[in-house]
């Protein structure tokens, strides 16, 4: 039988000194050994080839019905609310630069005349602005 350590023990250890890793978390993204998006693109038929295995298998929903809703609530409130508004603040241009494009799109919708609430022929107005949406992202 291979000696290990307890498993408690391993978790305490990963627990009490990988917190303090930061700074060598850091260091490795600012001075990566190789090229971040080189090294994705290249790996695409990889990435293909494992989503196609995992799919095959089943694999998201056998993890998801081993977690549970119970442990995705519990890490989500415990974790998420500081990452959230921290991560969406941070995010503020990248989510303007991102959005630009259809904020433009919806801008240019000439949305035609409106007519009285519940007026079926509103449906147009909201169709014209899924029109310009998806031209605007699929480029047709």
């Amino acid at each position: 039988m291979a000696e290990i350590k307890a498993l408690s023990d391993i978790r305490d250890k990963w627990t009490r000194v990988t917190p303090g890793r930061t700074e060598d978390y850091k260091i490795g993204i600012k001075n990566p050994k190789r090229d971040w998006a080189d090294e994705t693109e290249a790996a695409k038929g990889n990435w293909k080839a494992g989503i196609d295995q995992a799919a095959a298998k089943d694999l998201f929903a056998k993890g998801v019905v081993k977690a549970g809703t119970k442990k995705w609530q519990d890490k989500a409130l415990k974790v998420g609310p500081g990452r959230f508004s921290e991560g969406v603040y941070l995010a503020g241009p990248d989510y303007e630069k991102g959005f630009a494009p259809y904020h433009e799109a919806i801008a240019r919708v000439d949305l035609g005349p409106r007519f009285p609430r519940r007026d079926p022929r509103n449906i147009d107005r909201v169709k014209r602005i899924v029109e310009a949406l998806v031209k605007e992202k699929v480029g047709e």
